[in-house]
């Protein structure tokens, strides 16, 4: 069933002096089974609706639907504790959230919270890291000694062990050096084709051309366009003029149509580009 957002508004520090509006009237699906982005510059209202997606936050008004289960503006966190199963949230920095004495420990603690016997944790756990990378060398060593890399996929092998059908990544691969972001990002698609929801924050637009399959596009709070990545990034100007931007390729190729070069619809991929100049 995927998530739903239906009216959702967002205020930071409601009824305080400090009270800021962050999302406004917010409706959106994220379909079961899709790799969806969000797009939009800083203060647009992506990560606030990140934490709005596994209840993290809960909307001022309007509601969060994940499958069959509604977050309102008056939900318990012993209501969205299941949501919080469902709908794992990878913050951008996410080795922040370590904490254990060892690398397997932490890994099991998220199953263990949920109820999860001691023995199966720790078998997810070893299941988890080793998809992230983590060789066992690792599992009784402390978190902290480990390199950032390591650390951070040491905390998506935590979130991952809570086994979430969907995955929220908030710019997951930030502060990451092209190797490490590229291994990331192979396992993310990797997730999503064994049937895994994929919602990914990103200001990287090549990322989004080489693995979302839909966009949406925010700004200051509002959703400003939405649709397939190569639909919304034929439209360069306006995306410029908002800051953002496309891949590289097909500011390339708008660049060769305005000296002459026939194109009739710009490619956001490489291999795109390729199949054009064979065909063109």
């Amino acid at each position: 069933m995927g998530i739903t957002l239906e009216g959702v508004n967002y205020t930071y520090q409601k009824g305080t002096p400090f009270e800021g509006k962050a999302l406004f009237d917010i409706d959106l699906t994220i379909a079961d089974g899709s790799y969806t982005a969000f797009i939009g510059h800083t203060g647009s209202g992506k990560s606030t609706i990140m934490q709005l997606l596994n209840g993290l936050n809960v909307p001022t008004q309007g509601t969060v639907y994940v499958d069959d289960m509604a977050i309102t503006a008056g939900s318990k966190n012993k209501d969205i504790k299941l949501v919080r199963k469902k709908v794992g949230l990878v913050f951008q920095f996410p080795e922040s959230q370590l904490f254990e004495e060892t690398v397997l420990k932490d890994v099991a603690f998220g199953p263990q919270n949920f109820g999860v016997s001691k023995e199966r944790a720790e078998e997810l756990a070893r299941e988890k890291l080793a998809m992230v990378g983590i060789s066992e060398e690792f599992f009784d060593k402390n978190p902290f000694e480990l390199s950032g890399g390591q650390m951070r996929r040491v905390a998506i092998a935590g979130i991952l062990a809570m086994e979430p059908n969907i995955l929220v990544l908030d710019e997951p691969t930030a502060g990451l050096d092209p190797k490490g972001r590229r291994e990331l990002m192979t396992l993310f698609k990797e997730l999503h084709q064994s049937g895994m929801t994929i919602v990914l924050v990103t200001h990287l637009m090549d990322d989004v051309a080489d693995y979302a399959d839909y966009v949406n596009v925010l700004e200051t709070g509002k959703l400003i366009l939405s649709g397939k990545p190569s639909d919304i990034f034929q439209n360069v100007d306006l995306l410029e003029s908002k800051q953002l931007g496309v891949p590289k390729i097909t500011k390339f190729a708008q660049n060769l149509r305005k000296r002459g070069f026939q194109l009739e619809r710009l490619p956001i991929t490489t291999e795109e580009f390729v199949e054009v100049l064979k065909h063109g």
